[in-house]
């Protein structure tokens, strides 16, 4: 058995195991969705009151219809599930969805959304100590890099008596690093900046006189 592991959200639902969720790692990104085909209608959940659908997801569509209020047939299959309803085996599905790329090209369109999955990190509730302290050691290297990927270190030129504002816009971790340059009355400002606030940020930084700016990549932020 393994101490660990790295999964799909969905199959750690669907197969109801009692794991520990140590993280979730942000990649993977998906959705498990019904579908119906693209020429119903489809004015809400009661449309699939009495409906076949087709899944490889029991378990997760018998918790969604049981939520919902919704009785329905429930044929569970492996592999090519969206072509259930164009064989005339189901009315919809439920399907894992990224794009939406292979309902479309299969005439299906996507009407709700049962649960969100990503890849998780997953671990067994009953590990020693020390299994513990290096799923620890593990997780710390694995947040670090992720941090790191939605952030980048920023260096500029600024005015000096603009440097006040400037640290307001960009106050990064804890302060930024201000060193004075060797022309007089201008510092060099180093930072780290959000890549969500990225081009606002860079708009604010030159109205208020920075030049030179520079944004490097970073690999790990250890904080």
């Amino acid at each position: 058995m393994a101490d660990a592991g790295i999964v799909g959200e969905n199959v750690v639902i669907e197969k109801g195991y009692n794991l520990n969720l140590m993280e979730r790692l942000g990649f993977a990104k998906c959705r498990l969705s019904i579908a119906i085909p693209k020429n119903n209608d489809y004015p809400g959940t009661d449309f699939l009151n009495g409906k076949k659908i087709a899944t490889s997801y029991p378990n997760i569509l018998r918790k969604y219809l049981e939520e919902k209020g919704i009785s329905a047939e429930v044929h569970e299959i492996s592999g090519s599930v969206e072509i259930a309803p164009g064989i005339g085996l189901a009315d919809a599905i439920l399907d894992i969805v990224s794009t939406g790329s292979t309902l479309v090209s299969n005439g299906l369109k996507e009407v709700d959304v049962a649960i969100y999955s990503e890849a998780v990190l997953v671990a067994n509730n009953n590990l020693e100590l020390r299994k513990k302290i290096l799923l620890e050691k593990l997780l710390f290297r694995f947040r670090a890099v992720q941090k790191s990927r939605n952030n980048k270190y920023i260096l500029l030129n600024a005015p000096n008596d603009r440097l006040p504002d400037i640290v307001k816009v960009i106050p990064g971790m804890k302060s930024p690093t201000i060193m004075p340059l060797a022309e007089n009355g201008w510092s060099s400002v180093h930072s780290v900046l959000s890549e969500n606030q990225f081009w606002d940020v860079i708009d604010q930084l030159k109205e208020l006189g920075a030049q030179g700016i520079l944004v490097i990549p970073i690999e790990k932020m250890i904080i």
